[in-house]
C-alpha cells in the first residue's frame, strides 16, 4: 500500500502538529504501508515526522497564501503546470493521497482527475476573496473531505454525509497531544495572575487586544497580572519587532514579556494560570485552547469560529466578544478577583479534552475514514476486474 501525505508547512504550529499526528495515526494503522510525506522545505516538523514516514520529499508546492495571491496570479503561474504534473503523477502512483489544508492548490486541482484517491483535510476559515477561491477549489477537487470543526464546514458550505456526487464529508476535531494529567491549580488571588498567549504574531491572533485590555485595567489590578506573548511571525521579523515595541509604547514592559516561538511550549503551560486566545478573526478550531484544557489551564477565548465548539463558557473557560478589549478587561478583572468561582474549570476542561479532543479519538476517526476509502477503492477495482474478465471470456 502506498499513501502520500502532503502538507504546506514546515514549522510546528497547529496545522503542522495536526498533520504530524495524522501521519502517525496512519503509520500505526498501516504499519507495512509505504508512506511518503511531501513538504515545501525542511523545518522543525521533520524531526517528528521521521519516525512515521518511509521517506520525506521536499518539493515546491503551489500554496495559496493571502500575502502571495498577487504573485501567484502573475509570475508564479509559470510554475503551476509543472506542479500539477508532479501532483498528478504522485497521486496516480498512490493508493491514497492525504492533502492537509485546502490551500495546496496543485494537489486540489489534480484531485479532480483522481478524486477516489484524494482526501482533503480542511483546517482553515478563509475570508474575502481567498474564501471564494478556496471554496471553488474544494468543489473542483471532488475529493472526500474532512473538516476540523462544524464552523469550518459551515464556512465552506459543504453538506454533511454524502452529497449529490457521492462524495463523503466528515467533521473530525483535531487530536491534540497532552500531558498525562492536568497540572494542579495554584492561583488563589494572593499573587499576580499569569496569562499566556501562544500563537503566531499576525492580525488574527489578537495580541494587541490582550495588551489593550491589560493596559485599561486600573493600576492596582494591572500590578496583579503577568502576561507572556509567545510566538513568531511567518517569515516577518519586522512584525515581531513591532509587537515588542507596542508593549513598550503602552507602558506594559513590566507586565508583559514577548518571547520567541518554541517547538515545545510545555514550560509555558506550566508557568500559566490561564491561557488567552483573543482571536480577532475566526479560528477554524483553536488548538491552543485544547492544549490549555489538557494542561488544566482554563482558556479565555473569543466567541468566534471553532473556539465556541472547544470551550464551554462558564464551565471549562470563558467566552468574550472578538476584538472587544473592554469585555476582555472585564473578564480578567473577574478572574483576578474571584478565583473561587473558576476553581473547577481545570478539571472540567481536562475531562472535555479527554472525551472529545485527545489524540486517540481523532486518530481512530481519521483511520476509519481512510480505511473505508481504501476498501471502496479495492471493491471498485475488483468489480472492474470481474467486468473485464467477463468481456474477454469466450
Amino acid at each position: 500500500m502506498r499513501i502520500a501525505c502532503v502538507h504546506q508547512g514546515y514549522e510546528l504550529y497547529g496545522s503542522d502538529r495536526s498533520f504530524a499526528e495524522s501521519v502517525a495515526a496512519l503509520r500505526a494503522a498501516f504499519p507495512s504501508a509505504e508512506i511518503e510525506v511531501v513538504l515545501p522545505r525542511e523545518g522543525p516538523i521533520v524531526d517528528i515526522l521521521k519516525p512515521h514516514a518511509s521517506r520525506i520529499v521536499f518539493e515546491p508546492l503551489w500554496v495559496l497564501r493571502r500575502q502571495a495571491m498577487l504573485r501567484l496570479a502573475t509570475i508564479e503561474m509559470a510554475r503551476l503546470p509543472a506542479a500539477l504534473w508532479r501532483a498528478w503523477r504522485r497521486m496516480q502512483g498512490s493508493d491514497l493521497t492525504y492533502i492537509n489544508t485546502s490551500i495546496i492548490a496543485d494537489y486540489a486541482l489534480a484531485a479532480r482527475l483522481l478524486p477516489r484517491k484524494a482526501l482533503l483535510h480542511i483546517h482553515e476559515i478563509p475570508e474575502g476573496m481567498l474564501r471564494k477561491v478556496l471554496v471553488a477549489l474544494m468543489r473542483w477537487s471532488r475529493a472526500d473531505l474532512i473538516f476540523n470543526s462544524r464552523a469550518t464546514r459551515a464556512t465552506f458550505g459543504d453538506p454533511p454525509g454524502v452529497d449529490a456526487r457521492g462524495r463523503r464529508t466528515h467533521v473530525v476535531y483535531n487530536g491534540v497531544a497532552g500531558p498525562a494529567a492536568a497540572l494542579p491549580v495554584t492561583y488563589d488571588g494572593s499573587r499576580p495572575l499569569k496569562v499566556l498567549l501562544l500563537g503566531r504574531v499576525n492580525r488574527i491572533k489578537g495580541q494587541e487586544v490582550l495588551l489593550e485590555a491589560v493596559a485599561s485595567l486600573e493600576p492596582a489590578l494591572r500590578d496583579r497580572v503577568e502576561v507572556r506573548l509567545v510566538g513568531g511571525a511567518f517569515e516577518s521579523v519586522e512584525r515581531e519587532q513591532a509587537l515588542a515595541e507596542l508593549v513598550g509604547r503602552m507602558g506594559l514592559s513590566g507586565h508583559v514579556e514577548v518571547l520567541p516561538f518554541v517547538s515545545d511550549p510545555a514550560d509555558h503551560y506550566r508557568w500559566a494560570d490561564i491561557v488567552a486566545v483573543p482571536s480577532r478573526r475566526p479560528e477554524s478550531l483553536g488548538r491552543v485552547a485544547i492544549e490549555a484544557m489538557a494542561w488544566g489551564r482554563p482558556p479565555l477565548v473569543s466567541a468566534i469560529g471553532g473556539l465556541v465548539e472547544v470551550v464551554v463558557d462558564g464551565k471549562t473557560g470563558w467566552h468574550v466578544p472578538p476584538g472587544d478589549s473592554a469585555a476582555l478587561a472585564g473578564k480578567l478583572r473577574e478572574i483576578i478577583l474571584r478565583p473561587d468561582i473558576w476553581r473547577g474549570f481545570a478539571a472540567a476542561g481536562r475531562a472535555r479534552y479527554e472525551a472529545v479532543f485527545s489524540e486517540p479519538i481523532a486518530a481512530a476517526a481519521i483511520v476509519a475514514i481512510v480505511t473505508d476509502k481504501l476498501k471502496a477503492a479495492t471493491a471498485r477495482q475488483g468489480r472492474a476486474r470481474v467486468v473485464r474478465e467477463a468481456e474477454t471470456s469466450p
